[in-house]
């Protein structure tokens, strides 16, 4: 129901009874359209005055069927109220179809509204021509399937003088790559082969003199051919070559030794600093593992100063180091070998792996080059190295909620009875450097030379006190 207001708006108002006021203007009437200009009448009017329909076709009376010159003239065509232009309008009811489906042509649609074609209404020219497209489809696509499947019988088994085709462009390999470093270290890193009669063992080198000959390997390596009459150790180069070796110095303690072979004109590795390698830097394994040589391996540095304990079976090697620890796989062989930085420097000497089974699990171990250089060094020149000792033996302990070294062990007349460390102190730090085990304590006290002076934390009695010992040759 309206509104009042919309009553006011919209209504109609009193006074007017009907749709519209009675004074609304009458519209002028539309003017009659032009007469058709000549041209048009001489072409489309009929040819006599008074006739209907349309004109004669060109050429003459029309034929008994449309032609291609004719197409819409037929022998009706005259009587065809839709071609006379004066037959009368009219309005004539609905169109009647005559199928049951209510619409003409091959095209209909049904109930659910889906199109689709009635084969009956077309015509026999155009269902010849789609019979005629299917065969020959049917005709192409079996003789193409015959070509592709057939078997050539005829075609020889053997093509003597057949060569494949090749790339020509070479594979460029970055500076820095594995391959690369490889490529440049790989020459000077050998194979150590020792011979105890009938026994045998491998292992792996790396050439730090070059002009002299000297090659640094693991003591563990080559500790089982010293002083053994008939042993024999055997140094095999990046050629194939091999030359006999002799022991120059070997150190249990950092399990490093020095071997010489004299074979002038050797390639000397690089060594870098272990100091500016960090957690996390791509690294290269090159050795002997399992006596298969020139082996490169890659992984990165997973930790450092990793304290771990060396005790090689058959050997005398007993030592604690602070070792690189890396995923680079690492099996036995590989001992002695090089482990690489990404500059192709050697900054660190393979040397044990962390292993359920026997085989690499992914850790490896290697000591530092600049221990391994220190040690080197010293062996070169006298034969032997020297350590520094405290003169305790220890074990790790915790007591939940801080770690040390308990000592088990003084030694009489040594630096630490001196310095009145006892039996049962568990040592914590070593000037200022926390120590969490055994292992922590022979590093923190290695690093010292002999004659220098350190500080001790310990623990006795449940308190702490701070002792200084000045440390003595091993």
């Amino acid at each position: 129901m309206p509104t009042p207001a919309q009553q006011v708006a919209f209504g109609r108002p009193a006074a007017v009874g009907g749709s519209f006021a009675g004074d609304r203007p009458t519209p002028p009437p539309r003017p009659l359209p032009p007469p058709p200009p000549e041209a048009v009448l001489r072409a489309f009017a009929p040819a006599e005055s008074g006739a209907r329909g349309l004109q004669e076709p060109p050429g003459g009376r029309p034929g008994r069927r449309r032609t291609a010159t004719g197409p819409w003239w037929k022998a009706d065509a005259r009587s065809d109220p839709w071609r006379d232009p004066y037959a009368p309008a009219g309005l004539g009811g609905p169109a009647v179809y005559d199928d049951e489906a209510g619409q003409p042509g091959p095209l209909v649609v049904d109930a659910k509204g889906r199109r689709k074609l009635r084969l009956r209404d077309l015509s026999v020219r155009v269902s010849v021509l789609v019979v005629l497209a299917v065969l020959l489809v049917a005709a192409v696509g079996g003789g193409a399937g015959y070509l592709l499947t057939r078997t050539a019988d005829e075609t020889p088994l053997l093509a003597p003088g057949t060569q494949l085709n090749e790339v020509n462009e070479g594979v460029a390999r970055e500076p820095g790559s594995v391959a690369d470093i490889a490529e440049r270290v790989t020459p000077t890193v050998v194979s150590i082969e020792v011979r105890l009669g009938e026994a045998g063992a491998t292992g792996s080198g790396v050439v730090i003199d070059g002009e002299n000959g000297y090659i640094v390997t693991n003591n563990h390596v080559i500790s089982g051919a010293d002083g053994v009459e008939g042993a024999e150790i055997r140094a095999v180069f990046f050629d194939g070559s091999g030359s006999a070796a002799r022991i120059v110095g070997r150190d249990p303690a950092s399990d490093i030794a020095v071997i010489k072979v004299e074979k002038p004109g050797l390639l000397t590795a690089a060594l870098g600093s272990s100091d500016a390698v960090v957690v996390g830097d791509p690294v290269v394994a090159i050795g002997s593992p399992l006596g298969l040589a020139s082996t490169v391996t890659s992984g990165i540095v997973s930790a450092l100063d990793r304290p771990v304990r060396l005790s090689g079976e058959g050997s005398d090697t007993n030592a604690v180091i602070s070792a690189v620890q890396t995923d680079a796989p690492i099996n036995p062989g590989n001992s002695g070998g090089a482990l690489v930085n990404g500059a192709g420097e050697v900054i660190g000497i393979n040397t044990a792996i962390a292993s359920l089974g026997g085989g690499s699990v992914g850790l490896g171990f290697a000591i530092p080059i600049d221990t391994a250089r220190d040690i080197a060094e010293q062996l070169i020149s006298t034969g032997q190295a020297v350590h520094a000792s405290l003169g305790v033996n220890a074990r790790s302990v915790t007591d939940g909620t801080r770690d040390g070294a308990l000592v088990v062990n003084v030694e009489p007349d040594s630096p630490a009875a001196a310095a009145g460390i006892r039996e049962q102190d568990v040592i914590i730090a070593v000037d200022g450097e926390p120590v969490g085990s055994s292992e922590e304590l022979v590093v923190q006290v290695d690093a010292h030379e002999p004659g220098e002076t350190i500080r001790i934390e310990l623990v006795r009695g449940g308190s702490s006190t701070t002792v200084e010992a000045t440390l003595e040759q091993a």
